[in-house]
């Protein structure tokens, strides 16, 4: 690698660990800090998801305008709010009343949200101009840090939380955010580039990219659901510690890091592999969080060592079927499509991508949160499970009818040579004759 890739990988995986830590900190403490103020499931639920849903726009924004913004100015802005936020948000156990505690909530998370999607939505599409050759090897080596991130976010936050108590936990994790800044305007390096007149509208066009897209939405709506939801189920079903229920958290992180690397080089080697993995990877989800409550249907009870195996099976097929997808989205839009090759298509796609990303960790909290206040956890997984299942369907139909569709154009290319050379033949003939 160059000196300018390797400063370029150490940059995104600084920003990749300390955006994670400060993400999945609240896992642990926050749903029974937020219910001891009298905040019930479903508004928890929506605290959780007004991240993902302000994170969707804010992606979707900066990814068209990422050319005319700046690449590098992106990224250290993103961080810059995102550690503000941060530390904003360690001062709110500070409000007495529930109704301003609930508002300020929602505006310190959705800040914060933007600037995370400014920092994510960069790194994407520089990781990707950087290491053209190697996207899907960058990327599954990047979830290493974002496993690493979300390894250490629960525990940390939960071990933070019972010794030094709400507010040191948030000022202490967002001045590490922010000492990132500097790190990254030193060391990314600027790009010369010229805006695209591709849009949004027209990458959404295509069926492949919409059944990417829904997949996509299924991998994040299932992370997301359990933020909100498996501390508060761990807690009164098992009786477990704050610290316990970040350790068992870790379940679902160390099988995602440790699989992102060897599943991008898989990918990037084996490009026929891609969808059967994304496949694959899906059904193995559908499966695990049917069984993760489990669901009533199948009269069996729920055990701690069910829920953890069931944990590390999700982070691992939660991987294989993650780490292809943008490179699938990529091949779609430049070679399918004619899209311009350089950042600008690179903004949209990586846009898109976070953009469905976050719908996803909007909607798994607040329907996940919804359905566990009405029924149970256990429901409420299994329409995850169901969710994932639907998309995998979906991407298997797909996968079918496109191989049906090139067999058949590939004999009908067979018959038009074949007719072609019987109709020249007399005329060769005829003038070898002359």
């Amino acid at each position: 690698m160059t000196r300018q890739q390797i400063l370029t990988l150490i940059a995104m995986a600084s920003i990749n660990v300390s955006s994670m830590i400060c993400y999945s900190i609240l896992g642990p403490f926050f749903p029974q800090e937020a219910a001891k103020r009298g905040v019930d499931q479903a508004v928890i639920g929506l605290i959780f998801g007004c991240y993902a849903m302000c994170s969707l726009i804010g992606s979707l924004i900066l990814g068209k305008y990422i050319v005319q913004i700046g690449a590098k100015f992106m990224i250290t802005a993103g961080l810059f709010v995102s550690g503000g936020c941060t530390v904003a948000f360690g001062f709110l156990d500070r409000v007495q009343e529930v109704e301003v505690f609930i508002a300020l909530c929602f505006v310190v998370r959705s800040v914060n949200a933007v600037g995370f999607a400014a920092a994510v939505t960069s790194s994407s599409a520089v990781s990707a101009k950087v290491f053209p050759d190697n996207i899907a090897t960058v990327m599954g080596f990047m979830e290493i840090f974002t496993g690493i991130g979300l390894i250490l976010g629960p525990p940390l936050g939960g071990w933070m939380y019972q010794a030094f108590g709400y507010e040191i936990l948030f000022i202490v994790l967002g001045c590490v955010l922010l000492l990132t800044v500097p790190l990254t305007m030193w060391i990314l390096p600027s790009f010369d580039v010229v805006a695209s007149q591709d849009s949004f509208l027209r990458l959404c066009s295509q069926v492949k990219i919409i059944i990417i897209c829904f997949v996509i939405f299924t991998l994040s709506s299932g992370i997301g659901f359990l933020d909100a939801t498996l501390s508060l189920f761990a807690k009164e079903k098992f009786s477990l510690s704050t610290g316990s229920v970040g350790l068992l958290m870790i379940g679902l992180s160390i099988p995602y890091g440790a699989a992102s690397p060897i599943f991008g080089i898989i990918s990037d080697k084996y490009p026929f592999m891609r969808r059967w993995m994304m496949a694959v990877g899906g059904m193995a989800t559908s499966i695990s969080f049917c069984f993760l409550g489990p669901v009533p249907i199948l009269h069996i009870k729920s055990q701690l060592w069910l829920t953890v195996i069931m944990l590390v099976v999700i982070g691992f097929s939660l991987c294989m079927t993650c780490i292809p997808t943008f490179t699938e989205m990529l091949i779609c839009a430049h070679s399918e499509n004619d899209f311009e090759e350089g950042l600008s298509t690179l903004g949209l796609v990586s846009g898109l991508f976070s953009a469905v990303w976050a719908a996803g960790m909007f909607f798994g909290p607040t329907t996940g949160g919804y359905i566990t206040q009405k029924l149970n956890f256990e429901w409420s997984a299994g329409f995850q499970g169901g969710l994932t299942f639907l998309a995998t369907f979906l991407q298997i139909i797909y996968i079918a009818n496109d191989k049906i569709q090139k067999r058949r154009l590939q004999k009908m290319n067979t018959t038009e040579s074949t007719v072609i050379v019987q109709e020249s033949s007399p005329l060769l003939c005829s003038a070898q004759h002359c």
